[in-house]
């Protein structure tokens, strides 16, 4: 389906002047440059923002009939929005509303971080929309976005951009500006959307950190630090204008939350942490374009009940189905973990007997279940099964063998007996095509995945795009990459030092991945370039160079 134009970028995103006014409103602006390396990375204060929809607008979660609209009214001097505020929006076929659809009414509360979520339905499926909001008397950016195809329907084609790890003062974001060039349908975003530390406050560690920009945060424990820094982010104008180019698909990581955290395992006392995740979790919601947010808004409560699922799946007609997973709330502590303390980076299998423990589980029990009962159901022998069967998961699911023998703590690594219940549901579904897709570990990985406990070891099941950062540091070097590869045949390619994006197309007969990446990660201005091309053939279990 050829795609309509995108908004016009006057209206899509606030220039530079308007952008750093919107951070002053929260005291979150800091001095930028052409070049933050040539200039001292200062805070400066800024006047407080105007603009009631500085924060943008975004999409997600589309279904063949509707998709989730969101904004986030901005409180300032002049507005600081103490009252519920009556939020109208509009969805239309064109860019200009001179064909109007539909129109509705929503409610941003104090309560609810004054965000706004709303269903438009009764579309049409495989279609773009536009939509905008109105509230006193301001207009936000128009958004444009796109239902699925009804099920069944034939495709033939999706193009989606996967992305993960976006920590601000590490990078620009030129990769999202990039992304938005390529034209998405959609766009799967695999965690850490932000990070819950503070800047380093001496300039030898801002330099020793090869920072490209500050933010005055403090290290976020409650409500409004989670909900602040969500605003931090979504204060970037090239974020922004890919938010409101076409639908995403989120989950989270643990940077939402607290770095490596797990389940009710966090650093501290339970009681204290457990208050924390309430509050990170609730901002998460309020932040995000998700239809558990739309329910229980309507619900009247503040946020999902505990232990609501963040796993779905999304169908794109007879094309696909996607898996978007959720790798942090349910799962049991790392292995050999302490109590209140956070978890080893690695541990030595021959010290840890945890990590070969079969009761632990890197989804949780049910999660586990339902998701083998997915991939069953699509198995390629139903007349009614999708073309590919995507997994979208927050890390690295290939086994990699260390060469000092350690094992990675965090990773599907730190969770063999999960993993291998994993591989065992896929080889036992017999799916058509499945494709894992991951992030958390700021590197680039494609691999081959392999059961080496089956009936056939090397009998390729699936193939692995592991993507890395949009802006965040690698924190390792590419000679110690090359000597993890150089351990594992079923990686066919590894890189650390690069930082943007995974596009890709999908087609009924071919899945082609584009691994883009930017060249100077510290500028806004960055160009990009294409690192490395894959293609899976149908049919075809593991990825191809191209």
């Amino acid at each position: 389906m050829q795609h309509p134009p995108p908004p016009d970028l006057n209206t899509a995103q606030p220039n530079r002047r308007q952008w750093l006014q919107g951070l002053g409103a929260l005291g979150l602006a800091a001095q930028l440059g052409s070049d933050a390396h040539a200039q001292s990375l200062q805070m400066a204060p800024w006047p407080v923002s105007e603009q009631l929809f500085g924060l943008g607008v975004a999409s997600g979660e589309p279904d063949a009939s509707s998709v989730v609209l969101w904004t986030r009214l901005l409180p300032s001097t002049t507005a600081p929005l103490l009252r519920p505020q009556a939020v109208h929006w509009e969805l239309a076929h064109d860019a200009q509303f001179q064909q109007i659809l539909r129109r509705g009414e929503a409610l941003a509360t104090p309560e609810g971080g004054h965000s706004v979520h709303a269903l438009a339905q009764g579309l049409d499926a495989d279609r773009w929309y536009y939509y905008r909001f109105h509230c006193q008397g301001q207009t936000s950016a128009t958004g444009r976005t796109r239902t699925a195809p009804a099920a069944g329907a034939a495709v033939a084609q999706l193009r989606l951009v996967f992305a993960s790890c976006q920590r601000w003062e590490h990078g620009y974001y030129a990769a999202w500006r990039h992304a938005r060039a390529d034209d998405p349908d959609l766009v799967v975003f695999l965690g850490d959307y932000i990070y819950e530390y503070a800047s380093p406050q001496s300039p030898g560690k801002q330099k020793n950190n090869q920072l490209a920009r500050l933010q005055p945060l403090a290290h976020a424990v409650s409500l409004q630090d989670y909900r602040d820094r969500y605003a931090l982010h979504k204060s970037d104008p090239d974020l922004q204008a890919m938010h409101a180019h076409c639908p995403w698909l989120v989950t989270w990581d643990d940077h939402e939350v607290e770095d490596n955290y797990v389940s009710h395992y966090g650093v501290g006392k339970v009681q204290t942490f457990v208050a924390k995740r309430m509050a990170a979790y609730q901002a998460f919601y309020e932040n995000m374009p998700l239809r558990a947010s739309v329910a229980y808004k309507q619900a009247g409560l503040r946020m999902p009940a505990a232990g609501t699922p963040l796993y779905r799946q999304q169908s794109w007609g007879a094309l696909a189905d996607l898996w978007v997973l959720d790798a942090r709330q349910y799962r049991d502590a790392q292995a050999c973990r302490a109590a209140t303390e956070k978890s080893p980076a690695s541990v030595k299998a021959v010290d840890c007997a945890d990590l070969a423990r079969n009761s632990r589980s890197f989804l949780g029990w049910e999660q586990e279940r339902w998701l083998a009962a997915q991939l069953a159901s699509n198995s390629a022998a139903q007349p009614e099964s999708r073309r590919w069967s995507v997994i979208c998961q927050q890390t690295l699911f290939a086994a990699r063998a260390f060469p000092n023998g350690r094992t990675s703590a965090d990773t599907w690594d730190g969770y063999p007996a999960a993993r291998q219940r994993l591989l065992r549901a896929i080889g036992e579904a017999q799916l058509r095509n499945t494709v894992l897709l991951g992030g958390d570990i700021h590197q680039n990985y494609v691999c081959r995945i392999q059961d080496p406990e089956g009936d056939h070891p090397q009998r390729v099941l699936a193939s692995e795009f592991c993507g890395t950062s949009i802006s965040s540091h690698s924190g390792t070097t590419q000679a110690r990459v090359d000597a993890i590869v150089a351990r594992n045949p079923h990686v066919l390619m590894a890189r650390c030092d690069e930082r943007g994006y995974g596009l890709c197309d999908i087609s009924p007969k071919l899945w082609t991945t584009h691994l883009r990446v930017v060249d100077q990660p510290q500028y806004a201005n960055s160009s990009a370039h294409s690192l490395a091309r894959f293609v899976v053939e149908d049919q075809v279990a593991g990825p191809q160079w191209a």
